[in-house]
């Protein structure tokens, strides 16, 4: 930036405009102003009259937890972004030089929000609000689970069977409560069990790797037209996906289809699924043994039909699908796509698509940002009460 011209820093804002800025879109969409008087409530903020350093805007500080959420930052990235991006300096409503939060104020303002239950209070209204502007859910809705590492404990034996016993850390460390504070007792080890085939000389497929995870599993479910978070849960990271489909269905979204991975495939939620009228998308595992049968194969390849409206889907193959051998797969010419491979399709989703078609999108805000980073948030068609 020219230091020489006064309006180098106009200039330069200007010109993230007209580029397309997502964080205007968001600006113009969400009336954050709406959620001031929860929000100073729910933090106990005083009338300065006792002096003291005055604290930071509430709303803006709101703001901070978004964009943290919707980029998965920790706290000390947060401090160092806000102060490196001048889009979000304009869209936090600083300017250069101003005093910033640092991660401490952050962390401090997201566990306020949480013990006082105003950070829920809050997003269901920011929910309700994509609602007036026409962001209802539509098109169905995909299931799906992530894993969120936590920081790993070192347990004696005997810790180790109070925390499996369902203890808590203050019944297991009463006479040490720092340490108590430190511990994570809800947190679980896992299995995760994926990652690239590869295969030997033979062309037989070598055992999947096995990474052992200790932490928690975020189970969300989308809207298929916007790719907004509609309903979140979190449990363990050794709770199994498919008990979790009934607690994060949106039973508002106007679509009845559901789309999920076969983890979550079983009788009993195809019988859930049934009597709800809802329709199961929900993928099949392949025999143990045996090949996947060609018609399931293609009508997997084939459930969403429509990738033009979608975060991520699988473009359906325009050939029958048919056995392929690995080392015999068909390569398509430079430039070119192979219909007969399935892809992923990328697509812009939430406000973006919809307001300005450039690359900015919501997923995550309303589950990840409760409960210190995620839980629950349900959709709301009427108006919040005070």
């Amino acid at each position: 930036m020219d230091p020489h011209s006064l309006f180098s820093l106009n200039d330069h804002l200007e010109a993230l405009s007209q580029h397309g800025d997502p964080l205007e879109v968001l600006e113009r969409t969400v009336d954050f102003e709406y959620f001031r008087g929860w929000l100073v409530e729910g933090l106990g903020y005083g009338d300065g009259s006792k002096g003291g350093r005055p604290p930071f805007d509430p709303v803006a500080m709101f703001k901070v937890l978004i964009l943290q959420t919707q980029h998965n930052l920790s706290d000390a990235r947060m401090e160092f972004m806000i102060r490196d991006r001048l889009s979000w300096m304009r869209f936090l409503g600083f300017s250069l030089g101003d005093r910033t939060p640092d991660e401490n104020t952050i962390r401090h303002f997201r566990n306020r929000m949480t013990e006082t239950g105003t950070l829920k209070r809050v997003m269901k209204a920011f929910d309700w609000q994509l609602h007036k502007k026409g962001y209802i859910p539509m098109s169905g809705q995909i299931v799906d689970a992530s894993l969120v590492p936590a920081p790993k404990q070192r347990n004696t034996d005997g810790e180790r069977q109070a925390i499996k016993a369902g203890k808590s850390a203050q019944e297991i460390w009463p006479d040490e409560p720092a340490k108590a504070a430190q511990k994570d007792t809800d947190a679980r080890w896992t299995l995760k069990i994926g990652g690239k085939v590869r295969y030997r000389p033979d062309g037989t497929p070598l055992p999947m790797i096995a990474i052992p995870v200790f932490g928690y599993k975020s189970h969300i479910s989308i809207d298929r037209r916007y790719g907004f978070i509609r309903a979140a849960a979190v449990t363990s990271a050794s709770h199994p996906d498919g008990r979790m489909l009934r607690q994060v269905i949106d039973r508002q979204n106007t679509g009845s289809e559901v789309w999920a991975d076969s983890a979550y495939r079983s009788q009993r939620n195809e019988a859930w699924l049934d009597e709800r009228m809802l329709t199961s998308r929900i993928h099949r595992r392949k025999p143990k043994g045996k090949s996947m049968p060609i018609a399931s194969a293609r009508g997997q390849c084939s459930q969403v039909v429509d990738p033009c409206q979608d975060r991520a889907c699988v473009r359906p193959p325009e050939e029958p699908v048919r056995p392929v051998h690995p080392h015999h797969r068909h390569h398509a010419g430079r430039g070119q796509a192979d219909p007969r491979q399935s892809r992923l399709q990328l697509r812009p989703s939430g406000l973006a698509r919809k307001a300005s078609g450039h690359g900015m999108s919501l997923p995550g805000i309303p589950a990840n940002a409760l409960a210190g980073r995620c839980g629950p948030s349900k959709a709301a068609l009427n108006p919040p009460k005070h």
